[in-house]
């Protein structure tokens, strides 16, 4: 198998479309990226820390991602799994990387920029959702931002009905059981994962 090491190898494959390439990566969200934010109900979240390389999905009603201004988002944390990698990670180091989607679009927005945690009373109540308010707020202050092109999704068939097969179910009790070595618990987990799953704020 040969490895690539190099850049120039790399573009030996690769063209490097130069200033004309790189013309749609701004420093801020453009016009129709904020529309694209305000119409996405999931956005999927990039970080790294001593933890590891995290990816977290985000999501609720569509455009629930507030938009400051051009370079500063508001990211709601709602309740989920308590594990806070993610989290910890932006702790760590503040770099995440923002991939939003819209339902049957296959272009997707990135973002990449530098992040920060609140608990602002007053930041987390307008950021509420399900009558309940944030549990923290994450800002990102955006440093490049670009819509990625269809092919990715287009090849995958991401909104394509009839490319899915039937839904999959993941029992966590399994997963715990085996875990904790108390394979007579699996069904208990499974019901204590499926109410709490069942309470989205």
């Amino acid at each position: 198998m040969a490895r690539i090491e190099t850049v120039e190898r790399l573009r030996e494959i690769i063209a490097d479309y130069g200033p004309r390439g790189a013309a749609k990566i701004r420093d801020h969200v453009c016009e129709q990226g904020r529309a694209f934010i305000e119409g996405s109900p999931l956005v999927l979240l990039g970080t790294i820390g001593a933890g590891g390389i995290e990816i977290s999905p985000k999501g609720d009603h569509a455009g629930f991602v507030e938009q400051v201004n051009a370079r500063e988002l508001l990211i709601p944390e709602r309740p989920g799994n308590h594990l806070c990698l993610s989290l910890q990670n932006i702790l760590d180091d503040p770099r995440v990387g923002l991939m939003f989607l819209r339902p049957a679009t296959d272009e997707v927005l990135r973002v990449s920029g530098r992040a920060t945690l609140h608990d602002d009373a007053e930041l987390c109540e307008r950021l509420r959702a399900g009558g309940k308010p944030a549990v923290l707020a994450i800002r990102v202050v955006v440093e490049r931002a670009a819509f990625h092109c269809a092919r990715s999704l287009r090849r995958a068939r991401l909104w394509d009905p009839a490319s899915w097969d039937a839904p999959t179910r993941i029992s966590f009790g399994r997963i715990y059981a085996e875990a904790l070595g108390q394979a007579e618990l699996e069904e208990t987990f499974d019901r204590l994962s499926a109410e709490s799953d069942a309470k989205l704020y």
